[in-house]
């Protein structure tokens, strides 16, 4: 399972015109599945996500988590992140968890996230979504967690 966070001032989700989820000073985390993923994976990455130290403190360092400095976390899903781009100029999607599976999967996770962190926002699974940031530094981590 694969996270991509970003520290950002704010985010925010569209979906067809009407913005659906918006964020201040916090996290925005692009969520990719794949496809031997299990909750065990998703409930790691949730902790990793939360735990992850990526806002700076006093002396300037990367030192504070998410909830210390009273953030907000936003969470969309983007099945890209699974995709495989070793070979050619296109990517593959083998890698990816089908829909089907990969959103009740997306959900609970997203509960969890929630239920550990309620300033959290979530976007849409399967739309096409416009996401707006302003990503703050710029930080950005990719974080992933094995079976």
């Amino acid at each position: 399972m694969i996270g991509l966070v970003q520290r950002v001032w704010q985010a925010s989700v569209t979906v067809d015109g009407r913005e659906i989820a918006a964020i201040g000073q916090g996290i925005l985390v692009l969520v990719g599945i794949e496809k031997q993923d299990s909750w065990a994976q998703a409930e790691k990455l949730a902790q990793k996500v939360l735990n992850y130290r990526l806002f700076s403190d006093s002396e300037g360092k990367m030192n504070l988590n998410v909830g210390q400095i009273g953030g907000e976390v936003l969470l969309v899903s983007q099945f890209t992140l699974a995709a495989n781009t070793s070979k050619g100029n296109r990517a593959g999607f083998d890698p990816a968890m089908a829909p089907t599976l990969a959103e009740p999967l997306f959900a609970r996770f997203c509960d969890y996230v929630c239920s550990l962190h309620p300033a959290t926002q979530m976007g849409q699974f399967g739309a096409d979504m416009q996401v707006a940031l302003i990503n703050d530094g710029p930080v950005t981590f990719s974080l992933q967690v094995s079976p």
